[in-house]
């Protein structure tokens, strides 16, 4: 890299969210190997868990530094302490969440002022960040935190509302201008997104499609291979810049996590005394809290199945606590392993144990199920994850859906035990489970050689940085 690309900083903000930081820390480490000095801005709370993100020092990370601004919670009428939508009791709370986020503006702006970074990275939930990043003449990059073909789909849906078009919510309409004849119904799609109240959320996904517009590019988790229809979709057909750098934790956390291995958790342990694809691994992310009754299924249909697993519980979204079936986990010891928190996920995806993944279809949740090489039962919440879920089963064909119909922020739609029971052996076990396995093995090898000198990620991230330095230099040329 020139002197020139070494002296860039980029300010990268990412969305309070678990979710959204582990991410921006994956891209900052990358960033930083590339030789460009990165400042994540966040908030108090959490910076601690950047920090151990960040990882030991080394020589990539003395070029990634964390500054704070203040969330003003109160003015937003929100709780003291409530800087992370993981730490949000309730859903009611989630738009004063939101505005204290948008509160941020002034104390960015005055940071851009203070250090005049070269480019700002933001996550796709602040537009105003892009538009603060204009009023100084620093160009910006969008960070979405999902797939091509979701970007894609959820522009061709802006642009051409095919939802308005029938007549019911389950009568299902084609995604026109998109590659691959993909239908979806009504109820697959964001409420806010079917609404015409500028209020709100609504609002603010009005926002981050002006934002994108006004921003430089997009910076993408994904990589060629995986999704070239669209990611060549989004750059020629709906003419954005786009780079594609990803799976940016690949050549950062799995190396560390692969490290300390005998230090994490007694899952691994568990798996070391299973066969090889022998286990389903079931998880649902951070931030989705299960009903009772949806718990009950679970347990009844992994039970039915007859496959061993390990579930990751979280508590129930209807009483607060954690519920499970009286005398299940005893019954199914060695069978079955219950997790309550955090997990190793990556190193259970990796455990060549583990030969399945329920999943909800969140992107970081798939690209690191296609890392490791495990297909997918996929079990779409709310958000962009039923787009995800129609890559995985219908594009990719390395999934198979278990039935959930309708988006349902936080805590999903019903799935009976029989379908829970019926997509677990649908994945384990046969012929079409062997076809899936088999083409899931190939993209983990292409993700790879994707990241490694030379690979199509690789690349995409060393032409973005020198863009990047040419910029600078006709900024100054100018100046």
């Amino acid at each position: 890299m020139s002197n020139e690309v070494h002296s860039l900083h980029v300010f990268i903000i990412p969305f309070l969210a678990y979710g959204h930081l582990i991410p921006t820390v994956d891209m900052a480490k990358l960033f930083a190997e590339k030789g460009v000095k990165t400042t994540i801005i966040t908030t108090p709370l959490n910076e601690p868990f950047i920090i151990k993100t960040i990882g030991k020092p080394k020589t990539s990370s003395t070029m990634i530094h964390v500054q704070t601004i203040e969330l003003p919670c109160a003015e937003a009428g929100l709780p003291k302490g409530c800087e992370n939508t993981n730490s949000i009791t309730s859903g009611a709370l989630f738009p004063a969440f939101l505005r204290a986020c948008g509160l941020l503006q002034d104390q960015f702006e005055q940071l851009l002022l203070e250090q005049r970074p070269n480019c700002v990275v933001a996550d796709v939930m602040f537009p105003w960040a892009i538009n603060s990043a204009a009023k100084f003449g620093i160009p910006s990059l969008v960070y979405d935190g999902t797939s091509f073909f979701s970007i894609c789909a959820n522009e061709c849906m802006g642009l051409y509302e095919p939802y308005k078009n029938v007549s019911s919510d389950s009568e299902p309409f084609l995604i026109p201008n998109l590659p691959g004849e993909i239908t979806m119904t009504r109820m697959q799609v964001s409420p806010h997104v079917l609404s015409d109240e500028s209020a709100g959320v609504t609002k603010l996904l009005e926002e981050v499609r002006e934002s994108e517009l006004k921003s430089y590019g997009m910076v993408v988790n994904s990589f060629y291979e995986l999704e070239k229809d669209y990611a060549d979709h989004l750059r020629k057909v709906l003419g954005r810049k786009a780079w594609h750098i990803g799976p940016m934790f690949l050549s950062n956390r799995v190396k560390e996590e692969q490290a300390h291995r005998g230090e994490e958790h007694e899952c691994l342990q568990w798996l070391d005394t299973k066969k090889p694809n022998s286990v389903v691994y079931v998880c649902f992310g951070t931030t989705t809290k299960m009903t009772t009754s949806q718990l009950k299924d679970i347990a009844t249909g992994l039970e039915a199945s007859g496959e061993k697993f390990i579930w990751v519980v979280r508590k129930s979204e209807e009483d607060g606590v954690e519920w499970l079936p009286e005398e299940f986990e005893k019954k199914m010891e060695g069978k079955g392993l219950i997790i309550r928190g955090w997990a190793p996920q990556v190193l259970i995806l990796e455990h060549e144990a583990v030969g399945a993944f329920v999943t909800h279809c969140g992107w970081n949740s798939i690209l690191e199920g296609v890392v490791a090489g495990v297909p997918m039962v996929t079990w779409p919440i709310a958000y962009e994850q039923f787009f995800n879920e129609k890559l995985v089963c219908e594009i990719l064909k390395i999934g198979v859906p278990i039935g959930a119909k309708k988006w349902a922020a936080g805590v999903g739609d019903t799935v009976k035990w029989e379908a829970v029971e019926k997509a677990v052996k649908r994945i384990m076990s046969g012929e079409e489970a062997d076809e899936m396995r088999n083409k899931v093995k190939v993209l983990s090898h292409l993700a790879r050689e994707a990241v490694a000198e030379g690979g199509s990620s690789n690349s995409d991230l060393n032409a973005l940085i020198a863009e990047l330095g040419s910029l600078t230099d006709r900024n100054k040329s100018i100046l």
